[in-house]
């Protein structure tokens, strides 16, 4: 039995030649390119082994592929808004998409969209579920932190909104980047802030692991499969290795690379964007806004392999290639159903959403509105006046931030 290929799977903002392309890991042979639009950060994920997900950027759509087919011929998921992120389920059961400061979850089989999470108060920036698809994390503007259980979440009543396991609100500046290692409810999740540290939490209690500080902001951070590894990926291009199994005792520390010397990539010339290891931890991959993908030997710190793309990386990541990518007869066992936009009854007048804002309205109190057109004519006024508050309280939001990071003079 032929041991499991490693792909590199690469996007980039400009798209002119392709909009994800998949290369051997070590070799470098370009397997295959897919087309269609361009994919935004923290964008790109697998569907069950069969589909490959990126959400466009700043477009109101999610573009799925099958992996081997030859035609390439490109599906459209539409959503409700641009979708900032996007990840699934590793059961392949479900779709995760982050849309403005909501999160919206699609159950696959159905297209079914089952619930909206607005819990945040900025845009979502990040999206993962734990490795036994029992949880997952969220990350954004608002700096905060969220970690969710999904059966929470499924069978929570209707009439309150569900609550988030844990929040974690130790950031001070967006959330960039999370990382959520191995074990299920056990696992620790690593998140990444421009604050200028990568925090390192633990799912089941919830508690504060370890803060690293470091000199610059931090974009992308992972973890190799054994977590002995934190990799850290810094605005200025540089890559930082924490070695999690040797660090010291306290939970805070700052991140000395005179004190840590050989534990410091450098190559890039601008910030780094994504972050991914392979399975047995020696080859880390890395892309940039230098629009530079680069292989790394984790051990001397060497590069290996520098691929040169059209534009800055919006995501590359290291998988094992599925059956159905290296198989040219290979078939999805079932369609992609279409995905709905609302939840269900909303487009009958029974409930309308809009983010945060949730409109439940029986038949009486329609018609005592005076029918559905002056109830239209309302709910559209009430989404306006909140698409308002928010752009005004996201405007507020990120001048504080430009202030407080300006450099000083």
């Amino acid at each position: 039995m032929a041991a499991p290929m490693e792909v590199a799977v690469c996007t980039d903002s400009a798209a002119q030649l392709w909009s994800c392309v998949v290369w051997e890991l070590h070799s470098g042979a370009n397997l295959l390119t897919y087309r269609g639009g361009q994919a935004g950060p923290r964008g790109l994920a697998l569907l069950n082994g069969e589909y490959l997900l990126a959400a466009q950027l700043g477009k109101n759509y999610i573009s799925a592929w099958e992996l081997q087919r030859k035609d390439q011929l490109q599906q459209k998921i539409m959503c409700p808004g641009p979708v900032t992120c996007l990840t699934t389920s590793p059961n392949g059961l479900y779709v995760l998409a982050g849309i403005a400061e909501s999160i919206y979850l699609w159950e696959v089989s159905t297209g079914n969209l089952l619930v909206i999470l607005s819990r945040h108060y900025q845009d979502v920036s990040c999206l993962q579920f734990t490795g036994d698809s029992s949880h997952f994390l969220s990350g954004g503007k608002d700096c905060l932190v969220l970690a969710w259980s999904l059966c929470s979440v499924l069978q929570a009543d209707p009439s309150r909104t569900p609550a988030p396991r844990h929040v974690w609100s130790r950031h001070t500046l967006p959330i960039t980047d999370l990382h959520c290692g191995f074990g299920g409810p056990l696992a620790r999740v690593a998140t990444a802030s421009l604050d200028q540290t990568v925090k390192l939490w633990e799912v089941s209690s919830g508690e504060l692991l370890l803060s690293v500080l470091f000199d610059v902001g931090i974009m992308a951070v992972t973890m190799d499969l054994a977590e002995h590894h934190m990799f850290c990926g810094g605005s200025d291009g540089s890559i930082f290795q924490v070695d999690l199994c040797t660090w010291p005792g306290q939970r805070e520390k700052s991140f000395q690379p005179e004190q840590d010397s050989g534990k410091v990539f450098r190559g890039h010339r601008n910030q780094v964007t994504c972050l991914s290891v392979s399975t047995d931890g020696s080859v880390l991959l890395s892309g940039s806004h230098d629009e530079t993908v680069r292989l790394w030997d984790v051990q001397s710190q060497q590069c290996l392999r520098t691929v040169t793309l059209k534009g800055p990386v919006t995501n590359a990541t290291i998988m094992l290639a599925p059956v159905s990518m290296l198989s040219s007869d290979f078939r999805p066992s079932l369609p992609l159903p279409h995905f709905n936009k609302h939840l269900l009854g909303a487009e009958h007048g029974d409930e309308l959403h809009h983010g945060g804002l949730t409109l439940r309205l029986g038949l009486h109190q329609q018609n005592v509105l005076g029918g559905q057109d002056q109830l239209r004519i309302r709910v559209t006024e009430l989404e306006d006046e909140v698409r308002n508050l928010r752009k005004i309280n996201r405007d507020l939001f990120d001048f504080s931030t430009h202030i407080i990071t300006r450099p000083a003079k």
